[in-house]
């Protein structure tokens, strides 16, 4: 029986699944505070220590959860990750998208590389859809209460999963195995088989990665919030533009699907090449 053709699609999390941030949907509520409070701090530190934003916004939740006598642990975030909502069609996508890729002989996985938190994305309605979440994740006390960064991701490390993903070195841990040397036909996903979601500046360095290595990338925006997108699209660093809207027949949906059909036919095109 005929091998299914491998591919990967990866999300970007914020702005790109779901409208806003992660933190907005239960967190700073929690901690009686507006968005924009909770930003402009985390942010004016980054600025004031000349330090990277998700660092500060990593110490910015801890600070302020200390200040009012909340420690954080583990399943407080996975409990806010329960309150976060998705685009339109975003929970309906998933089973769609991988009985079409099915139907054209192609193993699909999905993952995301977020900026975010792993921990309240462990707690999304969605998480189970994933086969990897990479995600900044926090180091934990004796009490269970996050104290520190464990594991950031900003937007040069963001490309280090995709190779992760390209390389099948899915253990975040694994730092000799992501950097050893494996031949391009040994490689489980191959680049060209990866198509990239994203919505902002976070995302640019793995659009830029992936369209140099001949993978695929689509910038998607809110409504009434365009013209970030379409400026990706300007710079060439995003192939395609679509409003945020992940239901049946919408542009997302006609493109991944599209995607879909460009990889199933370059792989059966190689196996009549390859087969004698």
């Amino acid at each position: 029986m005929r091998r299914l053709i491998p591919m990967a699609i990866c999300y970007d999390f914020d702005g790109t699944l779901v409208p806003g941030n992660m933190q907005e949907y239960g967190f700073i509520k929690k901690l009686n505070m507006t968005p924009s409070e909770f930003w402009n701090t985390a942010n004016g530190l980054a600025k004031k220590q000349e330090g990277d934003e998700i660092l500060t916004y990593m110490k910015t939740t801890i600070d302020e959860s200390r200040k009012r006598n909340l420690p954080i642990t583990r399943e407080d975030f996975r409990s806010y990750g329960k309150d976060i909502t998705f685009f339109e069609g975003v929970e309906t996508y998933f089973k769609r998208i991988n009985k079409y890729a099915k139907s054209k002989g192609v193993k699909l996985q999905h993952f995301i590389i977020s900026s975010g938190l792993k921990e309240m994305l462990e707690g999304t309605a969605i998480a189970h859809e994933f086969t990897e979440i990479f995600a900044s994740t926090f180091l934990y006390d004796d009490t269970g209460a996050a104290v520190w960064p464990a594991m950031v991701l900003n937007y040069t490390s963001k490309t280090q999963y995709i190779y992760r993903i390209n390389k099948g070195c899915l253990d975040v841990t694994d730092i000799e195995g992501v950097n050893r040397h494996v031949s391009k036909e040994c490689k489980p996903v191959p680049l060209t088989n990866i198509l990239y979601i994203g919505d902002g500046n976070t995302d640019i360095p793995c659009m830029a990665m992936l369209n140099k290595a001949g993978g695929h990338t689509l910038a998607v925006y809110k409504e009434g919030q365009k013209e970030r997108a379409m400026s990706l699209n300007r710079d060439g660093r995003a192939h395609m533009v679509a409003l945020a809207d992940y239901r049946e027949g919408k542009k997302i949906d006609q493109y991944v699907k599209a995607v879909i059909d460009k990889i199933a036919a370059d792989g059966n095109l190689q196996h009549v090449i390859s087969t004698k």
